[in-house]
C-alpha cells in the first residue's frame, strides 16, 4: 500500500493512495463500522493486524470515501516524528569519491556506517518550500535518499533479521547548507535548519516495495538531472544500516532512517551549482515516487 498523511480541513489525516485516488480512511472506517488507526504514527505502532484491516477497508470502501489525488494536499507522511531523523553519511561509493575530490582529501571509505541526525522540526512534506535563509547560507545543496521507516521496537537486531523491522520506504531530501556544515565542523547544524528535511510523498509498505536493492535514485533541479544512481552503489545496505544502528540503541515504530545520497551533489560540481530562489527540486526513488519542493529565499 501507499500510505499518505494529508490535510483534511487543516487537520492531518491518514489516507491510502490507489492509482490516482486517495481513500479517506477515517470516513471509510466510520461508514464500515470498524476501528482503524486514524494517524500514520498510530497505524505503524498498531502493527500487522491493523495493516490487514486497512487493506480490507481499501478493498471495500464506497466511492464517496475517495477523492482525487491531484486535489489532495499531501503532508509529510509522519509530519512530526517522535525523534530526530537518523541519517547515514557517505554511503554511496561514487559520492564518497566526489566528496574527496571536492575537499582535496585522500579517498578513504568508511568501515562502518557514519550516523548523524536531523531534528524533527526540519521535516516538511511534498510541495512545501525549502527555506533559503540568505543570512545563513549561500551554499544550499540537495541530497536525494531512500529512507526507511521502522515498524517495531528493536535493539541489537541481527543483520539476518533486520528487514523484519522495516515498515516501509519513502523519499527524503537531505537539504544541506555546505558553508554552515564547514563552519561548525559537523553535520547537524548545516543539515538541521527548518525545512531541510523534505519527506514523502508517501510511505510504501515493505511488502509492496519489495527488495530495496537496485532501486534507481535520481534528483532533478528545474528538470535537469543532477543525481542519477542506484542503491546497488550503497556501501552499507538497508539490513546492515538497521542492524548497526540498533546496536545498544532502541529503534521504535515511526523512526525514519535515511540511507545516504549518491554522487551528483552541487558540492562535487565544477563549478559548484548551489540551489537558488525559485528552483524546483524533484527527488525520486524507483518504486516510491517523486518528492517535489521549491526553494524560497527568506531574509
Amino acid at each position: 500500500m501507499r500510505l499518505v498523511t494529508y490535510s483534511r480541513s487543516g487537520t492531518p489525516a491518514l489516507g491510502v493512495v490507489v492509482d490516482d485516488r486517495v481513500l479517506d480512511v477515517a470516513a471509510a472506517a466510520a461508514q464500515a463500522g470498524i476501528v482503524v488507526p486514524a494517524a500514520m504514527q498510530d497505524l505503524i505502532e498498531a502493527g500487522a493486524e491493523a495493516l490487514d484491516r486497512l487493506a480490507a477497508l481499501v478493498a471495500s470502501a464506497a466511492a464517496a470515501c475517495w477523492q482525487p489525488l491531484a486535489e489532495t494536499a499531501l503532508l509529510a507522511p509522519i509530519p512530526r516524528p517522535k525523534k530526530n531523523v537518523f541519517c547515514v553519511g557517505r554511503n554511496y561509493k561514487a559520492h564518497i569519491e566526489e566528496g574527496a575530490r571536492a575537499r582535496g582529501v585522500p579517498l578513504v571509505f568508511p568501515t562502518v556506517p557514519e550516523f548523524f541526525s536531523k531534528p524533527s522540526t526540519a521535516v516538511v512534506g511534498p510541495d512545501a518550500d525549502i527555506r533559503l535563509d540568505t543570512r545563513l547560507t549561500d551554499q544550499l545543496d540537495y541530497e536525494v535518499e531512500l529512507a526507511l521507516v521502522i515498524g517495531k521496537t528493536c535493539r541489537d537486531i541481527p543483520v539476518a533479521e533486520a528487514m523484519s523491522a522495516v515498515f516501509g520506504y519513502t523519499v527524503l531530501n537531505d537539504v544541506t547548507a555546505r558553508d554552515l556544515q564547514k563552519r561548525h565542523h559537523q553535520w547537524f547544524k548545516g543539515k538541521g535548519l527548518d525545512t531541510y528535511c523534505p519527506v514523502g510523498p508517501w510511505i510504501v509498505t515493505a511488502d509492496a516495495f519489495g527488495d530495496p536493492s537496485g532501486r534507481r535514485v535520481t534528483l532533478r533541479v528545474n528538470g535537469e538531472t543532477r543525481q542519477d544512481s542506484s542503491t546497488s552503489d550503497l556501501l552499507f545496505d538497508v539490513a546492515t544500516i538497521v542492524s548497526v544502528l540498533s546496536q545498544g540503541l532502541t529503534l521504535e515504530p515511526g523512526d525514519i532512517v535515511a540511507t545516504g545520497t549518491p554522487a551528483g551533489v552541487a558540492l562535487g560540481m565544477t563549478p559548484q551549482r548551489w540551489l537558488v530562489d525559485g528552483d524546483i527540486v524533484e527527488a525520486e526513488v524507483g518504486g516510491v515516487g517523486i518528492l517535489r519542493n521549491q526553494v524560497r529565499a527568506v531574509a
